[in-house]
């Protein structure tokens, strides 16, 4: 957990099953996710990248930076722009999301 100014993050393992599907492809399916929370934010599912289609993905130039958690790197599908982003150095706060995979649109099944 990080929490500076009333900002706080914390990294969880997770239990959800998550899926990620784009066009009717499957992109990404984890039962391992790790579960980050930040203030402000909605909870985002990293996902470890043995779980992510990664030769699907073409990488970005886009790079963004967090105070909290570093630089970002990001990568695409054809019509799809900035679809996925993974921190390859975070700051050691949140290091366990290290090259995990952070999709904008997720979905989380019962199971």
């Amino acid at each position: 957990m990080t929490a500076t100014r009333g900002h706080r993050i914390t990294v969880e393992p997770g239990t959800e099953h998550v899926r990620v599907v784009r066009d009717g492809v499957l992109l990404a399916e984890s039962r391992r996710p790790l579960v980050l929370r930040e203030t402000g934010c909605p909870v985002r599912y990293y996902l470890p990248p043995e779980d992510v289609r990664t030769g699907l993905l073409t990488a970005s130039d886009t790079r963004t930076h967090c105070p909290f958690k570093g630089d970002a790197s990001y990568w695409s599908l054809p019509g799809a722009a900035d679809l996925v982003w993974a921190y390859p150095e975070p700051k050691s706060e949140v290091a366990a999301i290290k090259d995990h995979f952070c999709f904008y649109d997720t979905e989380t099944l019962a199971d």
